[in-house]
């Protein structure tokens, strides 16, 4: 169905009205909004209200060209800002949790497919109206996306050779079902005091990194100029133009080889993260880490934001009930996916941080891991950006893993 608004012009200004509301209402002094905004993040609704919008038909991003804008410039534009101040030794002190981490994350993906496909087959055998031999090979293509992103997803229905109708019904488990996680995630990230005491937590890494952040901004903020604004954008969007330009080169010579289960290297919007923030860290060792001072992470979280917007337009709620069996698998293998973080994070004692950027690493990929870090703090972004990239690494392999033990659990039920 249409939407009523399908012309990209209005439909940014309605989201750029959004957002303003948002911001808005988020810095009232009234007591209502201080009230509100105390127990529902600013980013979740600027998530939530487009889904909302998009459920009940008045925008739609299978009709217009914002999320393309958003994803393949704002958001390395905004990596490009977010990366400019990084504190590399504050990283590094972060330690080895992230990975743990995330490769718990990664295993929860593996072990969860098998496991709730077996219990709907077993306990709700009519459920979904297909074979368990065509369940299993529409799965896969889940596993591929929720380990590495949609490259890995479109090899899985190449190597499977999923049927086209199965998977774009799949697509829409995967979108709903890893995009209301996200929505969790954001939301948590406004409570992670909390959730760090229950995991009792050692977080002193993450506010030691925060601080230097805080105070390296404090130390060179400026009223900006003209000169420094259009300084500030030229240098962002000529890394963005790089990051295009290599990325164009690379995964047309890349797909030229035989790469076998590496083909993940010929997507082109995996290279247009990677140099893009190469580059944002790369000019963090010049002089140019000034242009913190002139609102370098300022315009990078206007640029997440519209970013999490163009998100939100893809969620459509109405279509949960038109899939109700597919659903239940995808919800199940979720839950797992978060026991098995919670569990490890508990032992190790990580922070709720952790959790949420190694989880979303895996589910939402380099597009909303950074996003999800950013929510936590602007300085954190970059982590989500190189456990999305480890992410993208092991997609191919994990999910083949998963297709396999898949299978083995169709078999049996």
């Amino acid at each position: 169905m249409e939407p009523i608004f399908t012309n990209d012009a209005i439909v940014l200004g309605i989201l750029l009205a959004v957002l303003a509301g948002i911001f808005v209402t988020a810095h009232s002094p009234r007591p209502f909004w201080k009230t509100f905004y105390k127990f529902v993040p600013s980013l979740l609704l600027a998530y939530l209200i487009p889904a909302v919008l998009n459920s009940a038909g008045l925008i739609s991003a299978s009709h217009s060209n914002l999320y393309f804008v958003a994803s393949r410039y704002l958001l390395p534009a905004s990596l490009v800002l977010l990366c400019l101040s990084i504190d590399f030794k504050g990283i590094i002190n972060l330690g080895p949790k992230a990975l743990i981490v995330f490769l718990a994350g990664t295993f929860g993906v593996v072990l969860g497919g098998p496991i709730a496909l077996l219990t709907v087959i077993y306990f709700f055998p009519n459920l979904i109206p297909v074979s368990p031999d065509e369940l299993w090979r529409g799965l896969s293509t889940i596993a591929g996306s929720w380990i590495g992103g949609s490259a890995n997803q479109t090899a899985m229905k190449e190597i499977f050779k999923v049927d086209d109708n199965l998977f774009g019904t799949v697509v829409i488990v995967d979108v709903i079902v890893a995009y209301v996680w996200m929505g969790v995630l954001l939301y948590g990230a406004n409570i992670t005091d909390r959730i760090d005491r229950w995991l009792q937590a050692d977080t002193a890494a993450i506010e030691t990194l925060k601080q230097r952040v805080e105070a390296f901004r404090e130390k060179v903020e400026r009223i900006p100029s003209t000169t420094d604004t259009l300084t500030l954008m030229a240098v962002t969007f000529v890394c963005v133009g790089l990051a295009h330009w290599a990325a164009v080169n690379m995964s047309s010579w890349l797909a030229l080889k035989d790469l076998g289960s590496l083909n993940w290297l010929e997507d082109g919007y995996f290279w247009i993260i990677v140099v893009a923030t190469t580059l944002g860290l790369g000019l963090s060792f010049t002089p140019f880490r000034k242009l913190e001072g002139v609102g370098a992470s300022r315009y990078g979280t206007i640029f997440i934001y519209i970013m999490v917007a163009t998100i939100g337009m893809k969620m459509n709620l109405r279509e949960v009930f038109d899939h109700l069996g597919l659903f239940a698998v995808g919800i199940l293998w979720m839950l797992i996916h978060i026991l098995v973080l919670l569990v490890v994070a508990k032992l190790i004692k990580a922070p709720f941080f952790f959790v949420a950027v190694g989880s979303q690493a895996n589910i939402g990929g380099a597009a909303s891991a950074p996003v999800v870090a950013s929510a936590f703090h602007p300085a954190l972004a970059p982590v989500g950006v190189l456990l999305a990239v480890l992410g993208y690494a092991l997609g191919t392999y994990a999910a083949l893993l998963c297709a396999w033990l898949m299978e083995m659990a169709a078999s049996a039920g």
